[in-house]
């Protein structure tokens, strides 16, 4: 387990294929990533522990960054998921993230995003994007709030519309 960052109620982590693999399949499999994320297809364990070996480790080793698991100091709970993704068909680095239900309207989200933007920062990098759901207004209003802009919409897989969102830093 490495540590990111931290803030006033959260650690950052690295996540780890193994002990991480239950939260991850609880998560990737919630009604709304499902709606506004997608259907990763990961149904077992080993779905979950193949997803975190192929999407954040493989981002870690290759970008130095990617998803972090999201704990709260207060209870060591893992709460969520934020972090910096590089996808190939984006030419900046964009912001995810993505928490259990039970912990919406804390301002949790805000929290973790805020800390994975100032973590860009320390890597160097200059922007950061998002793309989120149109539909998504909790997700949209939040990119408002940290000073994201609507720049256009995209195909981000083919057929479905997104739209993207951008900051300098």
């Amino acid at each position: 387990m490495s540590l990111v960052t931290e803030t006033q109620r959260l650690v950052l982590h690295r996540f780890d294929t193994e002990n991480d693999a239950a939260f991850v399949l609880q998560l990737v499999n919630e009604p709304s990533w499902l709606q506004f994320i997608g259907d990763k297809g990961v149904r077992t364990i080993e779905d979950a522990r193949r997803y975190l070996r192929e999407g954040p480790h493989a981002m870690y080793a290759r970008c130095g960054h990617g998803l972090y698991r999201v704990d709260l100091k207060s209870t060591g709970s893992t709460i969520g998921m934020c972090g910096l993704i590089k996808r190939d068909t984006l030419p900046d680095a964009d912001l995810g993230y993505a928490f259990l239900p039970a912990h919406w309207g804390r301002g949790y989200a805000e929290e973790a995003a805020r800390a994975a933007l100032m973590h860009a920062r320390e890597l160097g990098l200059c922007r950061v994007l998002a793309i989120v759901t149109p539909g998504n207004v909790r997700s949209i209003h939040l990119l408002l709030k940290l000073g994201l802009r609507y720049e256009r919409d995209i195909e981000s897989v083919p057929g479905e519309v997104t739209a993207l969102y951008a900051t300098d830093l």
